[in-house]
Formats: C-alpha cells, structure tokens, sequence
C-alpha cells in the first residue's frame, strides 16, 4: 500500500480512507479512536475492507468533487467505464447538522457494460473475527458489535460476496451504525449526495483563504475540519495509527486522539480561514479538559471524550502497514512530562480574553484557569522533559519547551493588561526572566545558534517557531542566524529534519514535513519572502494526488510515512501559504 493513493472522507464524527482500488481498507466506528470495522491498512492479508471496484481489479482515478469532502474514483475498464461517489452524509437537517455514522457509496455506469465486484468484509475490532452475517430481504446483517452494523443496497445480495457483475443502472450501497436505512435507496443517496455537497461547498465559501496556494489551502482546509469530533469539540492528530515514521523504524504511534500542543495551531490555522465555529468548540473542550484537573496536572494528550486512559499496547496478531509493525494501541507519551503543553495551552485560550466573539465564554473563573496555567508553565521553564518530540531517552531542560513557558508569560501580560491590570508586572517580569534565560542558557556560540536544550550543542527545527512566537525581533542577528543554521544543517534535499540526534529509535531518517511549513513561516516572518515562496514551490512534492499529506516525508523516495493524513502538517501548509502568499489587498 501506498498513503498516496488514498483519499478521505469524513462527516466530523468519523472518518474513513479509500484506496484507488475502491476499497475502504480503514474505518474505526463508531468515532475515531473506536475500534477498526475494516483494518486491512494495518494488515493486507487479512480481508477487513469493503471493495466497490472494477472485477478485474485495475485500479481507478480519485479525485474530489470540486470544493467537498465527497469522493470520487472512476474506473476504466475493457468492458466499459463507471465511477463510484464515497462520501460520509453531513449536512442541515431540522436546523441541526446530521452527521450520522454512515457510509454512503453510489455506483454509477459511465459508458459500455463494465463488470463490478462488490464485497463488504467487516471485521470485529482488534480481534480481528469475523461477525456472523444474517441476510434480509435487502440488507445484509453482521452481528456481534456493540451497535447494529447493517449493509442495505438495491445491488443483488448474491453479488454482494465478490462475484463479478455487469453494471447497467445506478446501484447504491448505505452501510450503517445503529439505526439502518428504511426508505428507498436511490432517492436517500440523491439526496445525501446534493445535501452533503451543498453544506462542504458552503463551508469552503466561508473561509478566508489567500491569493496564491488556493488550493492547496482549501484541501487542508476540508482536511483539517475532518479532524474535528463534533459532538465535544476535540481535534484529532490523525485519522489512523502505527503507520511508520519511516520503513523499518519500529516507530509506530497511535494518533487518534486530541494532543493539547496542537490546540494553538489548529486554532490558529482557523482564524486564519476565518472559521469561529471549529475555535468556540475546541475552545470549551479545553476548558473542560481544565477544569477537570485543579492540579493542573495535565496529560499531553486525551480521547475526544475528555478521557485520559491511553494505556500503550501492542497487537501481535497484526502485520503492520506493509508488515510494518509494530501496531500499537493507546499511547505512552499520555503518561510523559512536556512542559511546552502549558504555554500553548495559555496561547489556545488567550483569543478568549482579546477576541470579543468570545464573550460568551470568559469568566472570573475562566481567566482564574487561564492565570493558573500562565503561572504552571512559568513555574517548569528549564525543567527536564520530554519535549515536543516526545524524547524516549534521559529528558533535559527543552529549549522549545522554555520558549513555551516563555510565551504564556507573554500573552498572560497581554490578557491582564486588559483584565486584570493589577497583574500586568508580574507577568511581565516571569516572561523577561524566562527569555533572558533563553538568551544565556540555548544560545551555542559554536554553532552560531539556539539550539534544543540548555547548554547542548544539536539543532532543532521546532526553535524556527521563534520567529512567529516574537520571542526576538524580526531583524535580530541572533534569530536570523538561528534560521539559517537549522535551513543548512538539518535540510536534505529541500527538506527539513526535526533534529540529527539519536533519540532512543536511532537517528530519523525521514523529513518531518511540518518542519519545513515551520521554515516557510520564519522566512516570512524575517521578510524573506522569495525564499519563502521557493521552499513553498518545492513542497508540493509531497502533497499526495487527492492534496493529501502525512506526517513524514522520505526524500530518497519521494514517499509518504507516517500517520494520515495528519492534521498538524495540514495546519502547517495553512499557516505557510498565508505566509508565503501575498495580500489580496496588493493585488487587487
């Protein structure tokens, strides 16, 4: 399998991916950190898929209707040509949005008598048994999970078991969680279909995006709003887990849940669209995350719901991605120290005290969190931890963490400048104390650099996000130099590196894609911008066919790794192409 020949559908309550075969190979019901209903992207030889594709198994063109998350893959056969439309319903209904769990796929002949092959293989979560199938009238039941699983079609059920057939009319397939289908199949599909191409059109057209990279930006865009559960405002890293960070590696991770360092960028990435539903969401989300943990003592990441059991275990009894394994389940860095958690967390909730769309949701007991959490990350600045990378080794004082506490020192001074004058100074005098600490203790003068821990010597991507953060002027020697020593020492092929240390799995061999999203923005930021819009040129190397990206990108190869699509980098490719592109304002 390859991660650039899949796309994506979603409705914001579950995701799925489909590969250009017209198999649903991953899908976890009945919400992103569920267990699989089809798993083979963690295992080809096991038939966990649902197939709607060409009976002689060429392998189709995907692509998005225009401005959607609706699919579509045509397939070109001796016999004749048709294309399959994949979409997850979601749309106004009742003056509410539905978003039911429930793939829709409709079958459509384009031209001559092509033969199809349809075959719907669910399996029963990690145990990977198959469910016993009971058959109606027109559906197809499959028992033993914990909601009602159930495959309606006006599609021959003979058929339904992978034997070929002639397609000469529009066939659908609903396959549903809980509640099925009890209406006509092919006026429902027509109109989840219109209603669901409606709403994500409408969407598109309520966001701000910029003059060059329109594209690009709006996929990420779709990309991204696909990452977030409705029902509690939680944004997921990634749709999938244990897909390796490179071939080989044995660094497989579980990705399905909420990290709180990524709240300020998501947050951040839907401003710059303009889009305030997905912040005010995200935004009490971590409030109640908060406020449910007086000592302050918070976990890197969660589950959409709130939870924090992400006990890390591995599935033997799975191959891996391409036999890739390990296939791991929960996560372990639930359980680390990273200190970097508290600034972003002040930066996420910092728009609810400037911005004044967010009246409803401050409160005396909502800037008593915020100063809280301002005061944690001021109390941990060069403490040893685990870091944005999660290091698996002896932990050390993080530069990119201090940089953190650091931040929340500063926008804590603007918030109470506003609210609470009384504690402007304070803030003020931790935030000066942190980056004059910074400024002795991460400054190597061998390398003519920051660099990623107090008093070490290795280079670290994630110190580019000075240059956004302004922790130093735009023109500052010190943050120009830095720049350029992390462009020339961790590039590879125009791509960047997090760091070139060993971090306890060997050395990475793979780019970390949002490194070089990180690198376009501090360009722009130090008024670089041909050099910005050059390294932006370059990166579409790695956008799959459908504007897809993962998380890690080999050079070598010019292959996508890692988990997918991920939101971070999408995040990454929104905050670099606002940027890198220039104003409409300058071009209109």
């Amino acid at each position: 399998m390859r991660l650039e020949e899949m796309g994506l559908i979603g409705n914001c309550q579950y995701s799925a991916l489909i590969d250009r075969w017209g198999s649903v190979v991953w899908c976890c019901w009945p919400r992103f950190d569920s267990e699989p209903v089809f798993g083979a992207l963690l295992d080809e030889n096991d038939p966990g898929r649902f197939v709607v594709g060409a009976a002689d198994g060429s392998p189709g063109v995907q692509r998005y209707l225009e401005n959607s998350n609706v699919l579509e893959t045509r397939f070109k056969t001796d016999t004749g040509s048709f294309r399959v439309i994949d979409l997850a319903p979601r749309y106004v209904q009742y003056d509410r949005l539905f978003r039911p769990t429930q793939l829709t796929r409709v079958i459509e002949p384009l031209d001559g008598s092509p033969r199809v092959k349809v075959q719907c293989l669910p399996k029963l979560g990690w145990s990977k048994q198959t469910p016993q199938v009971l058959q109606g009238s027109n559906h197809l039941r499959y028992e033993g999970f914990q909601s009602q699983l159930r495959l309606t079609t006006d599609i021959p059920l003979s058929y339904v078991n992978g034997q070929p057939f002639t397609l000469n009319q529009r066939q659908h397939l609903v396959l549903t969680w809980g509640p099925p289908v009890e209406e006509a199949l092919s006026p429902l599909c027509e109109k989840q279909t219109n209603e669901t191409l409606r709403y994500w059109r409408r969407w598109v057209k309520g966001c701000n995006i910029p003059p060059a990279y329109q594209q690009e930006v709006i996929r990420s865009a779709l990309v991204l709003k696909l990452h977030c559960f409705e029902d509690t405002g939680a944004i997921v890293a990634s749709m999938t887990t244990s897909i390796p960070e490179s071939p080989g590696s044995g660094r497989t991770w579980d990705y399905r849940y909420c990290w709180l360092r990524d709240a300020y960028y998501a947050l951040n990435a839907f401003r710059l669209l303009g889009q305030f539903e997905e912040r005010e969401a995200f935004a009490a989300y971590l409030l109640n995350i908060v406020g449910a943990h007086p000592d302050l003592n918070l976990h890197p990441l969660y589950r959409v719901d709130g939870r924090s059991d992400l006990d890390e275990s591995t599935l033997r009894h799975w191959a891996g991605f391409n036999g890739e394994g390990p296939v791991r389940v929960g996560n372990a860095a639930a359980v680390h120290s990273q200190h970097d958690i508290f600034g972003e967390m002040v930066l996420a909730l910092t728009p609810v005290f400037l911005d004044d769309r967010f009246a409803a949701e401050r409160s005396k007991s909502a800037l008593e969190l915020l100063e809280q959490l301002a005061r944690k990350a001021i109390s941990l600045a060069g403490v040893p931890d685990a870091g944005i990378w999660e290091y698996r080794t002896q932990w050390q004082p993080q530069t990119f963490s201090s940089l953190m506490c650091w931040a929340a020192a500063d926008r804590m001074t603007t918030v109470a400048s506003r609210h609470a004058p009384h504690l402007r100074d304070e803030f003020a005098q931790s935030a000066e104390k942190i980056r004059q600490e910074i400024l002795t203790q991460a400054w190597n003068a061998d390398a003519h650099s920051f660099v990623g821990s107090y008093g070490g010597h290795e280079l670290d991507a994630s110190l580019l996000q000075m240059a956004h953060l302004r922790f130093l002027p735009a023109d500052d020697a010190r943050l120009n130099a830095t720049l350029d020593a992390i462009w020339t020492t961790l590039s590879r092929d125009g791509w960047l590196f997090r760091y070139k240390l060993d971090d306890g799995f060997g050395k990475p061999s793979v780019a970390f894609i949002i490194c070089t999203f990180w690198l376009v923005e501090a360009l722009a930021v130090t008024r670089r911008y041909d050099d910005a819009q050059k390294v932006m040129k370059h990166v579409h190397a790695a956008l799959s066919p459908l504007g897809l990206l993962s998380e890690d990108y080999e050079t070598s190869t010019l292959r996508m790794w890692g988990n997918f699509p991920q939101a971070y980098s999408h995040v990454g490719l929104i905050h670099a192409a606002f940027s890198a592109s220039p104003r409409w304002a300058d071009i209109l």
